[in-house]
C-alpha cells in the first residue's frame, strides 16, 4: 500500500501510466509474498546461485556504501537462530545468505522450501579472493589459529601480486575481546580500506562481532568463514566430493575432530524442527 500511496502522490502520476503502476504493484507484492513464504525455520531464503551472488557483490563493490554482510546457512546455525534472538536478527537481515550445509538442501526438499544452489563458504571465499586479485582490491583476513591469517595472506599475495592482502590474528579470545585488540583492527581497517574482510572466529561469534562493529566496517564485504582458513591453508582435510554430495561432511568432521560431538547433536534438533515445520506449520 505504501508503494501505491507514494506513486499516486508523485507529480508524474497520470492515467497514461496507470497500467505500469498496476504491474509494478503486482510484481512488488508477489516478490514480497514469495520471500515471506520461502522460509526455513523462520529464516527467509532467496533462491539464487553463485553467479547471482557474485553479481550482487560486484555491484556493491562498484559503489560500496553501508554494511554488506554474508552469512552461511547450515543446520547448526539455524538451530542457534531458534535459541538466540540477536543471532536470528543478524542472519535474517544479512545481504546474502549462503546455503552452505547439505542439511539445508535436504530440509528444503522435505519442506518444499526453495533453497537454490548449495554454495559453501570455502568456495565463495576462493571466488572473492580471485575477484580481488583480478581487480587489484584489498583483502583483510582476521582470526584463525596463531599466524594462520598472516601466512594465508602472504600466500595469496604471491598468487595475486596486484592485489593487497593483510592478515592478522586480531583477537585471542573472541568471547571476551579486549578493547585495544579491537581498536587495533579498526585502525588497520581505516588505513588499508579493504573491500573484503574475512573473519574466522567460528559461529555465532564471527557474525555477532561483525554485526556489532558494523559502523567501523562500512564499505567492505564482510563474511564469517569459520574453519575456511584451515582448509585453504592446508591445515585441515576436506572430505572427498562423494562424501560432500552424500551430505556426510558432519560424519567426516566427527571422525577427524571427535571433540565436536556436542555440536553435532544440533543436527538431531535441526531435523526435529524441520519435521515440525513440514507437518504442523500452515
Amino acid at each position: 500500500m505504501q508503494l501505491l500511496i507514494d506513486i499516486c502522490r508523485s507529480k508524474k502520476f497520470n492515467k497514461n501510466n496507470k497500467n505500469q503502476l498496476y504491474l509494478k504493484i503486482i510484481f512488488t507484492y508477489s516478490k514480497q509474498r514469495s520471500m515471506n513464504e520461502n522460509k526455513l525455520l523462520n529464516i527467509s531464503i532467496i533462491d539464487e546461485g553463485v553467479m547471482i551472488i557474485l553479481e550482487k557483490i560486484k555491484k556493491y563493490i562498484s559503489d560500496p556504501k553501508g554494511f554488506f554482510h554474508i552469512v552461511s546457512l547450515n543446520p547448526e546455525n539455524l538451530v542457534l537462530c531458534q535459541e538466540d534472538s540477536e543471532f536470528e536478527k543478524i542472519v535474517e537481515t544479512a545481504q546474502i545468505k549462503l546455503v552452505d550445509g547439505m542439511g539445508i538442501v535436504l530440509a528444503g526438499k522435505m519442506t518444499g522450501v526453495k533453497v537454490g544452489e548449495r554454495v559453501t563458504g570455502v568456495r565463495l571465499m576462493s571466488e572473492l579472493v580471485r575477484l580481488a586479485g583480478e581487480s587489484s582490491l584489498t583483502v583483510m583476513l582476521i582470526g584463525g589459529k596463531e599466524n594462520l591469517a598472516l601466512e594465508l595472506s602472504q600466500c595469496y599475495q604471491r598468487l595475486y601480486p596486484d592485489a593487497k592482502f593483510v592478515g592478522l590474528e586480531g583477537i585471542k579470545d573472541i568471547k571476551n575481546p579486549e578493547q585495544d585488540e579491537e581498536e587495533q583492527i579498526f585502525s588497520i581497517v581505516t588505513a588499508v580500506r579493504p573491500r573484503f574482510i574475512f573473519v574466522a572466529f567460528g559461529s555465532p561469534y564471527q557474525e555477532k562481532w561483525l554485526w556489532r562493529n558494523r559502523a567501523y566496517l562500512q564499505g567492505a564485504v564482510c563474511m564469517g568463514v569459520g574453519g575456511a582458513f584451515d582448509y585453504l591453508g592446508g591445515n585441515a582435510k576436506r572430505p572427498f566430493k562423494i562424501i560432500q554430495q552424500l551430505g556426510l561432511e558432519w560424519l567426516f568432521r566427527l571422525v577427524n575432530q571427535p571433540w565436536r560431538w556436542r555440536r553435532q547433536l544440533r543436527l538431531i534438533k535441526f531435523f526435529e524442527l524441520v519435521l515440525k515445520q513440514k507437518f504442523f506449520s500452515r
